[in-house]
């Protein structure tokens, strides 16, 4: 860490932005969010100025900065901000900035994922399920919002949870990590074709090392693919024999992800889809229950007129 930032620097400035996140989040009669927002660009500015001192010569592209100001300050927002709807629309903007930086990084998958499953799929849904449940006043009032949305309940544990966590995850980052080992440690990477012998076979036919009536033969309900040797048995019209691997023929990063949720954790995708629809339902309810007692109450006020006016009548 000593190399990017000194580390009492760095904690200093999360300990800024946490007191300017403090200052921020909204309360129920005074809510300084402008000075909260201030403290916590401060901070934010004195840990990047630090950072680009420390190092002049391996600074980062200017766009780090520009998505990072933007993600950070949406962020912000998205706790500040009273409106529900709004603090959704802020998130979208949030993940969209970090698609910016996956970009940077070369990681194009998570960069789409981002927005496929996030900005595209959970915050619409979110969206859609405030927009049915929330009443929401019109213009920019926020008297008719409930005590939740404008008021913090507990800012001040809320933001020293937060930033011991975004501490701690730094401290890790710079110092701990490099001592994790990885979960599959030991295993070979293409360890993962064993399971997937149409993707063997499939990288031999286009590399034109085999038939297309030829397929990669099997033994005791196993595919007789030897992954250390790079190569696999297939058999054809004209019996079995061994064929080597291409280069290029390997699982790809994207190839084992999907393996992984499909194989490994398909119940995760199905409680998701599980909770997500349970949320509009319960929005369907709630939208419901309230034109029930709009509609009660439009009728109440129109008894209330014609009463009004048969007694003006008599009078």
């Amino acid at each position: 860490m000593d190399q990017i930032i000194h580390p009492i620097a760095l904690y200093l400035g999360l300990a800024l932005v946490g007191l300017g996140l403090c200052v921020a989040l909204p309360r129920a009669r005074v809510s300084p969010q402008i000075i909260g927002g201030i403290l916590a660009a401060a901070g934010l500015g004195v840990v990047l100025v630090l950072m680009g001192l420390k190092s002049k010569d391996a600074l980062p592209s200017p766009y780090f900065y520009v998505f990072s100001l933007v993600g950070l300050g949406a962020a912000l927002r998205v706790v500040t901000h009273p409106r529900p709807v709004y603090s959704a629309i802020y998130f979208i903007l949030t993940i969209l900035a970090s698609c910016g930086l996956y970009l940077l990084l070369s990681a194009e998958f998570m960069a789409f994922a981002l927005v496929i499953v996030y900005a595209g799929a959970i915050l619409i849904t979110y969206l859609f399920v405030i927009m049915l449940a929330t009443q929401a006043p019109t213009e920019d009032r926020t008297e008719g919002l409930k005590a939740y949305d404008t008021a913090a309940r507990e800012p001040l544990a809320a933001t020293v949870a937060s930033m011991a966590l975004v501490a701690v995850l730094t401290g890790m980052l710079f110092a701990g990590s490099a001592k994790l080992e990885p979960r599959n440690a030991g295993v070979s990477a293409d360890a993962l074709l064993l399971q997937l012998p149409r993707r063997v076979e499939d990288g031999l036919k286009d590399a034109g090392l085999i038939d297309r009536k030829e397929r990669v033969a099997y033994a005791d309900g196993k595919p007789q693919i030897d992954v250390e040797g790079r190569r696999a048995m297939v058999t054809g019209p004209d019996g079995e024999r061994w064929v080597g691997f291409p280069e290029n023929l390997g699982v790809q990063n994207v190839e084992a992800l999907g393996f992984n949720l499909l194989n490994a954790h398909p119940g995760s995708i199905e409680i998701a889809g599980v909770i997500l629809l349970m949320a509009m339902l319960g929005a369907v309810v709630l939208s419901r229950r309230q034109v029930e007692i709009d509609e009660e109450a439009k009728a109440r006020q129109a008894r209330h007129l014609m009463e009004s006016r048969g007694a003006e009548g008599g009078a």
